[in-house]
């Protein structure tokens, strides 16, 4: 019967890749970040996490991006951790961050596209009307300035440290 032997530095690049593996997350979203400049006091993530799940209080309806957006390639964001994973089994570490970053790549485009279809409920009168005193032409909801649409993203976290952002 042959011994399997774990030394060597192809199993120490093995164990390492797999090892930094297990503590990595990609995270999609907004980063929390600084208020914005437009007189309302809030961030991007504040006001991300209103739209996508409406305020009663603030006469705001639901409309979810983030998580369907996510849900949309959900196959292909799989596929990709899998590569990850195969590539940390090899001790491929820089092989292993492609697929991570593709993956954050491939959902954060995907909820991008989803704010820019449009597909949610209607803008109220007022809103469009607000808009229009600030010389907006769109009626496009999630999309005023562009400038939520655009804070999102995806960092790959090592534990607490950012490892790559996109």
């Amino acid at each position: 019967m042959s011994e399997v032997k774990t030394t060597g530095q192809g199993m120490l690049a093995i164990l390492d890749a797999v090892t930094a593996l297990s503590k990595v997350e990609v995270l999609v979203g907004v980063p929390h970040g600084e208020a914005r400049s437009d007189a309302d006091g809030l961030s991007n993530a504040q006001i991300g996490y209103l739209l996508e799940t409406g305020s009663p209080a603030m006469n705001l309806e639901p409309r979810p991006h983030l998580v369907p957006g996510v849900e949309a390639v959900q196959d292909i964001v799989s596929q990709q951790l899998t590569k990850a994973v195969d590539a940390a089994l090899n001790g491929n570490k820089q092989r292993m961050y492609f697929y991570l970053n593709t993956a954050g790549m491939k959902a954060t485009m995907s909820v991008k596209s989803i704010i820019n279809a449009g597909d949610f409920a209607p803008l109220k009168p007022l809103t469009i009307l607000q808009r229009q005193r600030r010389g907006r032409k769109s009626i496009k909801p999630l999309v005023d300035t562009g400038q939520y649409r655009n804070s999102h993203t995806y960092v790959i976290m090592d534990g607490d440290r950012e490892v790559k952002s996109g």
